[in-house]
C-alpha cells in the first residue's frame, strides 16, 4: 500500500546485492528557457542575450529558483522529461517547492483525468474500511480478518500488540525529518537504490505519466541489515524499534490469515513471507492545487503482505469498493492491514488484493504514514497457489513462477492500476 494501488501505500526498492528486489512500496508554471547545469543540479533561467550569466546560486537559494519557472504558450515546445530532470537535479523535492512560496504545481504533476477523483456520488452512505479488535476470541478475529481479506482486501486493526506511543514514535520521527531544511535533506535525495536507503520524490518519477504529490524515505530492513549511515540520524532508532515490533505482529497476522485459509498456521512463515522488509514513509504536504493531481495513484501492491500506520490527517488513502472509493480513516492507535497481489495468487484468489489510492492533501497539515512491506526472501522458490487450497472444483487460478521473475517483471512498468496477476493467471475455460 504503500500506501501503498502497487503503495505506495506502496512503492518499491531495489537492491543490487545479490540481485535482490525488495519491495519498497510520488503550477502550471513550466520552463521554456531553463538550463541544466547538472554538476550543481540547479534550476536556472537563461541569460539574456548581451547580458552576463547570473552568479552561482548558493546552497541555502536554490530551493528557490522553481518560482523563476514560466508559463508555457506553445504546447509543441513543452520539454516534460527536461522539467523533471531539473525538479530532480534540484533535489528539493515537492516539500521544498512549496517552503519556495510556490502557489501552483509543476506541469508533470498534472495527472490525466482517468487517475483523479470523480464528484461524490450523491445520496449515498460514506464507505469506510471495517476496525477489526485483535483482543476478540480467536475463532471471531480469523473470521472477520477472512471476510474482509476475502472481499475488500483492506481492514484496519485495534487493541493490537504494538503500542501508541512507539507508533506515534515513529511517525514523529519521519515528520521531523522531511520537516528539516532542504539543505539537509538534500545529503539524502538521490535513486541509487543499492545504497540501502533512499529519499526521492516518486520512485517511478521518469516512468510515470505523471508525477505524485509526495515525498519518501525508503529502507532495506531485511534480510540484510540496514544500512543505517544512509537513513537520517533522526529516523534510526525509531524504525528499528518499529520494525522489530512489526515483525511480531505481521507473524501473528499471517497465522490468522493461513488459519482462515483453512492452511497451516505457519505455512507463509515457512515460505519465508516474514524475512523479506523494506519500510518506506511518504510524506503528503498541503497541494496548492488538489484538484491537478494525487498524492499517489490508484495501484495494488505485489507482495505479500502490508502493514501501515499513518497520522492524524485521514481521509486521503482510499480503497477501491466495487464503484466507489471507500475511506481508510485515522483512527488514533489503529494500523491498517492490505493483502498483496502475491498473497492474492498464492490463496488461489481467496484473498484479493485490491486498488488503493491517496488523494493529494488540501489541508495545511501533512499526512505522514509508513508501510512495511512483508515479501519471500528465497527468491528462487517456485510460488503459487498453495496445493492444498487446490481441487477438482477449484482448479489452480495462477501458474507457478519464482519471486525473481516476477518482481524483475513488476519493475518493467510504472506505478499503476494494472496488477501483475492477470500475466500468471490460467485461463480454466479452455479444453
Amino acid at each position: 500500500m504503500n500506501d501503498g494501488g502497487r503503495s505506495l501505500t506502496g512503492e518499491f526498492f531495489v537492491g543490487e546485492k545479490h540481485r535482490s528486489y525488495f519491495l519498497l512500496p510520488i503550477e502550471h508554471a513550466t520552463m521554456s528557457t531553463h538550463i541544466i547545469k547538472t554538476q550543481t543540479s540547479l534550476y536556472r533561467p537563461s541569460s539574456p542575450v548581451n547580458k552576463p550569466p547570473p552568479s552561482p546560486v548558493s546552497p541555502s537559494n536554490r530551493h528557490r529558483r522553481i518560482s523563476a519557472m514560466a508559463p508555457l504558450t506553445n504546447e509543441h515546445n513543452y520539454d516534460r522529461l527536461k522539467e523533471v530532470k531539473q525538479f530532480d537535479e534540484s533535489k528539493i523535492g515537492v516539500k521544498g517547492l512549496l517552503d519556495s512560496g510556490a502557489t501552483t504545481i509543476p506541469r508533470f504533476f498534472h495527472q490525466p483525468p482517468e487517475n483523479l477523483p470523480g464528484p461524490k456520488p450523491k445520496n449515498r452512505p460514506r464507505l469506510t474500511v471495517p476496525v477489526i479488535d485483535l483482543s476478540g476470541q480467536r475463532s471471531t478475529v480469523v473470521e472477520e480478518i477472512r471476510r474482509s481479506s476475502s472481499t475488500l482486501g483492506f481492514f484496519q486493526i485495534v487493541n493490537h500488540s504494538i503500542s501508541p506511543t512507539l507508533i506515534d514514535s515513529a511517525i514523529d520521527a519521519m515528520k521531523k525529518f522531511y520537516e528539516q531544511s532542504t539543505e539537509y535533506k538534500m545529503r539524502f535525495y538521490h535513486r541509487e537504490a543499492g545504497k540501502g536507503a533512499a529519499y526521492s520524490t516518486n520512485f517511478d518519477l521518469y516512468q510515470s505519466k505523471a508525477a505524485s504529490w509526495r515525498d519518501s524515505l525508503q529502507v532495506r530492513m531485511a534480510p540484510m541489515e540496514p544500512a543505517w549511515d544512509a537513513v537520517p540520524e533522526m529516523c534510526r532508532e525509531a524504525l528499528a524499534e518499529w520494525d522489530k515490533a512489526v515483525v511480531g505482529l505481521g507473524e501473528e497476522l499471517m497465522s490468522i490469515l493461513c488459519e482462515g485459509l483453512g492452511v497451516k498456521n505457519d505455512k507463509l512463515k515457512e515460505l519465508s513471507c516474514l524475512n523479506a522488509r523494506v519500510s518506506v514513509s511518504h510524506y503528503y504536504p498541503q497541494c496548492p492545487q488538489p484538484e491537478l493531481t494525487v498524492g499517489l495513484t490508484a495501484h495494488t501492491d505485489p507482495g505479500v503482505l502490508t502493514v501501515l500506520v499513518q497520522n492524524e490527517v485521514g481521509g486521503l488513502l482510499q480503497v477501491k469498493c466495487g464503484d466507489d472509493w471507500a475511506d481508510v480513516e485515522a483512527v488514533p492507535g489503529a494500523i491498517v492491514i492490505n493483502i498483496g497481489d502475491l498473497l492474492q495468487m498464492m490463496s488461489n484468489d481467496e484473498y484479493k488484493s485490491v486498488l488503493h489510492r491517496v488523494l493529494a492533501n488540501p489541508v495545511e497539515g501533512a499526512r505522514v504514514s509508513i508501510a512495511v512491506f512483508f515479501n519471500p526472501s528465497i527468491r528462487e522458490n517456485l510460488y503459487g497457489p498453495f496445493p492444498e487450497l487446490i481441487t477438482a472444483e477449484k482448479p489452480a487460478v495462477y501458474r507457478e513462477f519464482t519471486y525473481e521473475e516476477y518482481i524483475t517483471r513488476f519493475f518493467k512498468k510504472e506505478l499503476d492500476g494494472k496488477t501483475l496477476t492477470n500475466f500468471y493467471r490460467i485461463d480454466n475455460t479452455k479444453a
